[in-house]
């Protein structure tokens, strides 16, 4: 059966230490022992131990066991998940009583039984295993809360464009090469990650996401590799960073390019080393993931700007995937404007059948600077002030139509007054023509009228 674990056992009875040493190694991985309690925070900060034999009387004829109580709180401030088998001469029931009650998973007399000693730390170290088990599967759901309520679960599109999107995410899924994911704002990169994830090997795992540039750079090192209680002023208990929580998955660092110059090399290591280490630690843990970064920046001038490094260039973008403006994949705005029909008429419990042929060529028209996040803010501003069952063009409030017509000024404006504006706007021009500004405004004459009447106009 091959051995594994790690324990660490202290007494200052060197005989004690020989002998537990000589009897578990036939046992366990490693068998670590040290008659100095003083290097116990030493020697937990270098090696990871699943449970720890701990004397409770360190100083001759004195029995106590204060010392002992003392290391197990600090044991336990360090690592709340350690299993603390304390070993004593006086096992009378008070002191093992008050040594579970202060935290410690099991108590062993001296002289004891080679048996009952194997038994005890075995159990130990399970218990140790399993509460950081626990412990991680925790963090984990404390960072897939955010992610547990998407907008989509799919990614939307009939385009030529979007097809080869599609056939790429295909090809590439199933493979462990990372990633990289270009394109403007707003066209959906994140979706294509998790579509990638989704077909990939490592869908029964986690998905982590970071965005890189809400990252400040004291916390970028904390906040992707992790930290130790204590490692600085608010670390007031241990955290797995985002790379410790992907492991096994798939991690997305999104908007790359906005990683400072002076923090690409920590980032390059650890992808290069597939090692990371907690801030405040001197262990080094193994990593495996599948890295997805994307950016709404051009790395490939950036790097000759030097504000990028070209060997993490090359390192995150073995696959590049270019996601396409929704102005240059108009034939998919129908059913993406549908789609966000669909979800915000449910939302807001309105009985709306469809969006109007004259408003779908007003859309296919606009130049749509945001992408598909702004076309899916239109919709949702069209189903709340629509008083129609049918989404009409006067719903839509774009700034735009050419990018060479007169904007609308929206700063300092809410929904009202903007609509209220534009309907001013027309019945200007068309000098009070109900019928000329109700066309122009892709609204009916009893639309127009509503509106007139609510705005006083």
């Amino acid at each position: 059966m091959t051995k594994t674990g790690r324990i660490l056992v202290v007494d200052d009875d060197t005989d004690v230490l020989n002998a537990a040493r000589l009897y578990l190694k036939q046992h366990i991985g490693k068998v670590d022992v040290e008659s100095n309690s003083t290097l116990i925070p030493s020697l937990m900060k270098e090696f990871d131990y699943d449970a720890i034999l701990l004397d409770m009387n360190f100083d001759e004829d004195v029995s106590s066991g204060e010392e002992g109580f003392y290391w197990l709180e600090k044991i336990l401030e360090s690592d709340p998940s350690m299993a603390v088998v304390l070993i004593t001469a006086y096992g009378d029931v008070e002191k093992a009583v008050k040594a579970v009650k202060k935290g410690a998973a099991d108590f062993v007399l001296k002289p004891w039984q080679n048996e009952k000693l194997l038994a005890t730390v075995t159990s130990a170290m399970n218990l140790s295993r399993s509460k950081r088990e626990f412990q991680m599967l925790r963090t984990r759901h404390d960072a897939l809360k955010s992610d547990i309520d998407q907008p989509y679960q799919n990614i939307i599109g009939k385009s030529r464009a979007m097809e080869q999107i599609f056939q790429t995410i295909e090809k590439v899924a199933k493979t462990d090469a990372n990633v990289l994911i270009t394109g403007e704002n707003g066209t959906g990169k994140e979706l294509v990650a998790r579509a990638l994830h989704r077909r990939s090997n490592r869908n029964e795992n986690v998905f982590i996401t970071v965005d890189m540039g809400a990252l400040t750079e004291s916390l970028f090192e904390s906040e992707l590799f992790g930290h130790e209680k204590g490692a600085f002023t608010d670390a007031k208990e241990a955290r797995a960073g985002r790379f410790e929580i992907a492991n096994g998955g798939t991690l997305f660092l999104d908007e790359i390019g906005n990683l400072p110059l002076q923090l690409q090399p920590k980032l390059l290591s650890a992808l290069q080393t597939h090692e990371i280490r907690r801030v405040g630690s001197n262990k080094t843990k193994k990593i495996d993931l599948r890295l997805i970064c994307a950016t709404n920046d051009s790395l490939g001038k950036m790097v000759e700007n030097q504000e990028f490094r070209q060997d993490l260039l090359y390192r995150i973008n073995t696959i590049e995937i270019n996601m396409p403006p929704l102005r240059e994949r108009s034939e998919d705005i129908p059913l993406l404007a549908g789609h966000f029909l669909k979800q915000y008429r449910a939302k807001y419990r309105k009985e709306i059948s469809g969006i109007t042929n004259q408003a779908i060529q007003y859309l296919k028209e606009y130049h749509w600077p945001g992408n598909i996040r702004e076309l899916e803010h239109a919709v949702e501003r069209a189903v709340i002030m629509t008083d129609e069952n049918q989404l009409q063009k006067g719903d839509f409030l774009l700034t735009s139509v050419t990018g060479n017509d007169q904007q609308l000024p929206l700063s300092g404006l809410n929904l009202e007054e903007v609509e209220k504006t534009v309907i001013r706007k027309a019945m200007d021009k068309h000098e009070g023509n109900i019928s000329h500004a109700a066309e122009e405004l892709g609204l009916t004459r009893a639309s127009l009228y509503r509106r007139l009447e609510k705005y006083g106009i």
